[in-house]
C-alpha cells in the first residue's frame, strides 16, 4: 500500500505526519527511546522485516530523529540514538499512549507504566499550558492563524473561515 504525502501540506500536522507518520515509525522511535539500539534487537521486538526496518532507519536519520552511531569495527555495526528531536517527540507518544490506554486499551490492561523520576509518582501524561502549566482540552482552546499561515492545502478552508483571502498571507 503506497503513503501519501503530506510534503505539500501548510500545516504542522501534515509536516509531521510526513516524517513520523509511517505505521512503524512510532514503534521504532518507542524502542529507542526503551533502550533497544541494535538493529536486530529492533527487528526481533517489533517483528519488522529487516528490508522495512533499514527503509524507516534511513528516514528517520535523513529527517533528524534517530542518528546512527558506530560500536563495531569489523564487521562495521552501528546503533540508533534518538537525536534532540527524537527525545522531543517521545511526550508525544507518551499523550498517545496514554489515549491508547484510555480508548483502545488491549487485554489485561495498559502494558507499560510511566514513572516521574523526579518525584517517584506513577503517571499519565496531559497536554498542558506552557505559560500557566494547567492541563487543557479540546474546550479550552482556540486555533487561530500563526505567523506562517497561508492559504494552501492543510489550510485552506480555515484560512477562508477565518476571513483570510487568498492573496494576505
Amino acid at each position: 500500500m503506497h503513503r501519501t504525502s503530506f510534503a505539500d501540506m501548510h500545516c504542522s500536522i501534515g509536516q509531521s505526519l510526513e516524517r513520523v507518520g509511517e505505521w512503524w515509525t512510532p514503534l521504532i522511535v518507542r524502542d529507542i527511546y526503551l533502550g533497544l539500539h541494535r538493529f536486530d534487537d529492533i527487528v526481533e521486538n517489533l517483528g519488522i522485516s529487516r528490508n522495512l526496518l533499514t527503509r524507516r532507519f534511513e528516514t528517520l536519520v535523513i529527517d533528524g530523529i534517530v542518528e546512527r552511531r558506530v560500536y563495531q569495527e569489523r564487521p562495521l555495526r552501528h546503533e540508533y540514538h534518538l537525536t534532540e528531536a527524537g527525545h522531543e517527540l517521545v511526550p508525544v507518544l507518551m499523550a498517545l499512549m496514554a489515549w491508547g490506554d484510555k480508548w483502545a486499551t488491549p487485554a489485561g490492561g495498559p502494558p507499560v507504566r510511566l514513572v516521574h523520576q523526579e518525584c517517584g509518582a506513577e503517571f499519565t501524561p496531559e497536554v498542558c499550558c506552557s505559560a500557566c502549566g494547567k492541563p487543557v482540552t479540546t474546550g479550552d482552546v482556540a486555533a487561530l492563524p500563526g505567523p506562517g499561515a497561508a492559504f494552501g492545502p492543510g489550510t485552506r478552508v480555515l484560512a477562508r473561515r477565518s476571513g483570510i483571502a487568498p492573496g494576505e498571507l
